[in-house]
């Protein structure tokens, strides 16, 4: 997958469903279904969990070009020499290294690393990344990305860190393009179909509502 496939996947859905921890394939399959039939196509998995390269490739066999697989918690060249090999759709961050950065774009993946200062997010832009994670701006009031933005409004933002329907809505209609959420969203790897599907929908009709879009599904 290009690295403007990748972005615009991310964009047409606002939001990656993250997981972190107990999800190797036979858990992350029947979790990305669940998603995927609710309208999420964009999932990060992250390195410090369980199968992580195991899960994104079966992802990446199993659902093709409708899936967007990039990995998460990438936090050296080494590591992500290992995630473009293993044919990551795109990387992030939680922090800007600028050399994982350099050497991301060098290899023509979607890189998208994570800042939580105006400086940061200048250099970062600076370097040719097409979207900026900013994190973990959930835990931070609105008003604080509201002043970050208002400068830097010629970026992208996907925000990540404490997400919830409410603050997912409240940052988009701030001027965020994008979400990530992990934990509030996909759970611990033990979570019915059912709760799945209603996180999910109360996303998915949050950023339809930042949007000024119709809600179709009730949660």
């Amino acid at each position: 997958m290009t690295p403007e496939t990748a972005l615009d996947m991310i964009l047409k859905d606002g939001m990656v469903a993250g997981v972190r921890g107990q999800f190797p394939p036979a858990v992350m399959l029947p979790l990305a279904e669940t998603l995927l039939d609710e309208g999420i196509h964009c999932f990060e998995l992250t390195m410090n969990s369980v199968e992580p390269i195991a899960a994104m490739q079966a992802l990446k066999q199993r659902y093709g070009s409708t899936a967007c697989v990039g990995m998460g918690t990438v936090l050296s060249v080494a590591m992500a020499q290992q995630v473009i090999d293993a044919g990551a759709d795109f990387i992030m961050s939680p922090a800007f290294q600028p050399e994982v950065v350099e050497f991301v774009l060098r290899h023509n993946v979607l890189m998208i690393p994570g800042v939580i200062t105006p400086t940061e997010a200048v250099n970062a832009w600076a370097m040719g990344v097409q979207m900026i994670k900013i994190f973990p701006i959930g835990a931070l009031p609105l008003d604080y990305f509201k002043a970050l933005f208002g400068p830097l409004s010629h970026m992208r933002f996907i925000c990540n860190g404490a997400m919830n329907e409410k603050n997912t809505q409240e940052l988009m209609q701030a001027g965020a393009q994008a979400v990530g959420m992990a934990a509030w969203l996909t759970g611990d790897g033990t979570w019915t179909e059912s709760r799945l599907r209603s996180r999910a929908r109360l996303v998915t009709n949050a950023i339809a509502l930042a949007r000024g879009e119709t809600v179709t599904r009730e949660a």
